[in-house]
């Protein structure tokens, strides 16, 4: 045996020891085995991951955004009915229901084949080969990001568009992108980008840094916005909770706590006005709660 081929040998012996003390590499999970799975990363190996007690939200829940319901409720229905259907983009102020609205979804269209798979931002470079994990199988997939944004240059902001758009391969018909954020355009806009854009014959014309940063949010076909409430509106979701949680009356007292809880949170959005309820409902108990004798 001459050196080159002993060094060979060796070489294979220790890659051999080595694999023998990495942790195995995960499996992907029967996509059977439920309704909504998250991407993992194990020693920068992807994998599906089965969740096991997903949010058991309803639609009827969600107070106050009416129409951005019956518009991703009538594209969800699409989808699942195997008919063309948009990629979503929910914005706008939080605690209004946008992650809320997504997980509702799949709790109606569940029984349909309605699956959801959640994304972290950080893992969105892996979005091609999630697709290729589910593609060409009979369920229809949401590859769902929540509170999506993206600083300059970050490489998920290139594999989100091209699963967007589409790549040299044909995009996949049972997968679509559900996202969420608080900002429309998903990429920060600097006074610098405008100072650069051009006037021509009376028209202002945006230079490219410009461009592209709205080009990734008009891959979207569906744009959902959302906005604070009013008061009225808070006060709405406040007594759909508290009669969730059996108080059936909203009293005096009541609507004044419920208005001094937001006013302490500088905000009347759902998610205030459901931990108003929870805080209010869980006192009344507590007060009504006999002492052990």
């Amino acid at each position: 045996m001459n050196e080159l081929d002993l060094f060979h040998d060796r070489l294979d012996k220790l890659l051999t020891r080595i694999e023998n003390v990495l942790p195995a590499r995960q499996a992907d999970a029967d996509l059977n085995s439920a309704i909504a799975f998250r991407w993992r990363k194990d020693a920068n190996a992807g994998y599906i991951q089965s969740v096991s007690h997903p949010h058991n939200i309803v639609l009827d829940a969600l107070q106050g955004i009416d129409e951005q319901k019956q518009l991703i409720d009538q594209n969800t229905h699409q989808f699942v009915l195997g008919y063309p259907a948009n990629n979503v983009l929910l914005t706008g102020a939080r605690g209004t229901g946008k992650s809320s609205l997504v997980k509702a979804l799949l709790n109606k269209y569940a029984s349909k084949g309605l699956r959801l798979i959640e994304v972290e931002k950080h893992n969105l470079i892996d979005l091609h080969d999630i697709v290729e994990r589910v593609y060409q199988r009979p369920e229809r997939f949401i590859l769902y990001c929540d509170d999506l944004s993206f600083e300059t240059d970050e490489p998920g902001y290139k594999a989100l568009k091209v699963v967007l758009d589409g790549s040299i391969a044909t995009t996949s018909d049972n997968v679509l992108v559900y996202a969420t954020s608080n900002r429309r355009h998903l990429i920060p806009e600097f006074m610098r980008d405008n100072l650069e854009a051009r006037h021509i014959d009376g028209e202002i014309h945006p230079n490219e840094s410009i461009e592209e940063k709205i080009s990734l949010s008009e891959r979207f076909g569906l744009w959902l916005s959302f906005y604070p409430f009013d008061q009225e509106q808070y006060l709405e979701i406040v007594r759909y909770w508290l009669a969730f949680y059996s108080i059936r009356k909203m009293t005096a007292l009541i609507r004044e706590e419920a208005l001094r809880w937001a006013l302490a949170r500088g905000s009347r959005s759902g998610r205030v006005a459901w931990q108003f309820a929870r805080d209010w409902t869980g006192k009344q108990k507590l007060l009504c709660q006999r002492p052990f004798q």
